[in-house]
């Protein structure tokens, strides 16, 4: 009786023990570790009690519950191009890039069933609204307008889900292959005008610069001839100035000296003579040389040294 005693009391030690242990892990197991840029939705009873922030917190068993653990990070959904219709019936393909971050964690956790699927719906919608009030042609050019549109209406409407929309990227817009072929044939032609066109603006500027050259160069040597004329002209009256004041001081110092008859005959000798050396055939010399039987004398003796 004392052994099975024993036994029992053995037993409902070890018991104890394991019960004790197992309360000591769940007690444990509460404790709750929220990391940076995260929050976690907590339940009590099956409604919502509270959000927890970056810490420690403690969760107590069996009464609450994680509802939701939340990223705070901003976030990116790349949804498949979507088709649209603009406003000139042309169908493409168009994908976007939504880039968003939480704002409110209970209102995303209680606001809509799958946010994700949600934003992908409504950015698809209000895609197509948009496009199909423009053309393709400002849909290809309008890409700023389109996106910022986009933004607006995306974050007023997932406002209530605790959703911030940051930005909103066209990334692809993919319209049908003959409107591309045609697209491609209009850049190529516009490619070649330009190209004709900065072609002949080139030899435009060439010729004009070849002309400039021209007509410069010909200024330049009409100048030159010019300036070489009239130095030469100025050269010429410099050198008759000079034969006239060299004369003019001749006849100066003649008459200084007090030269009488007989040396301005012997001067006219010697002009006569002079002359004489040339090969004309006649000489007038308007000259008072001793009266005319003088000047009859040296003419005859001109002739004849001509002659000889």
């Amino acid at each position: 009786m004392n052994l099975v005693m024993l036994f029992l009391s053995d037993g409902a030690i070890a018991a104890l023990i394991i019960i004790v242990v197992l309360l000591l892990i769940i007690v444990i197991s509460g404790f709750r570790i929220v990391p940076q840029a995260n929050a976690y939705v907590v339940q009590r009873v099956g409604q919502y009690y509270k959000t927890w922030e970056t810490g420690i917190h403690y969760l107590v068993p069996f009464i609450d519950k994680i509802a939701k653990k939340v990223s705070l990070k901003e976030q990116v959904l790349d949804f498949d191009p979507q088709p649209v219709i603009t406003k000139d019936n042309v169908t493409m393909q168009i994908d976007t890039v939504v880039f968003f971050f939480i704002t409110d964690p209970k209102a995303y956790t209680y606001g809509v069933d799958n946010p994700i699927f949600a934003i992908e719906k409504l950015t698809a919608t209000t895609l197509r609204n948009i496009i199909g009030e423009i053309d393709l042609d400002q849909t290809l050019t309008s890409r700023d307008l389109i996106n910022a549109k986009m933004r607006d209406i995306l974050d007023e409407a997932t406002d209530p889900w605790g959703i911030k929309v940051n930005r909103v990227e066209l990334k692809n817009i993919l319209p049908p292959k003959d409107i591309r072929d045609a697209m491609e044939k209009q850049m190529r032609a516009e490619r070649e005008r330009r190209e004709a066109i900065l072609r002949a603006e080139g030899e435009k500027s060439a010729r004009i610069l070849q002309a400039e050259g021209m007509k410069q160069s010909q200024i330049l040597e009409a100048e030159g001839k010019k300036q070489a004329a009239i130095l030469k002209a100025e050269g010429e009256a410099e050198a008759i100035l000079r034969v006239q004041d060299a004369t003019a001081q001749g006849l100066q110092m003649l008459k200084k000296a007090g030269a009488d008859d007989s040396v301005l005959t012997l001067k006219a000798y010697e002009a006569l003579k002079s002359m004489a050396d040339g090969k004309a055939t006649k000489i007038i010399i308007p000259s008072e040389i001793q009266g005319i039987a003088g000047l009859v004398t040296s003419m005859k003796e001109v002739l004849k040294d001509n002659k000889e």
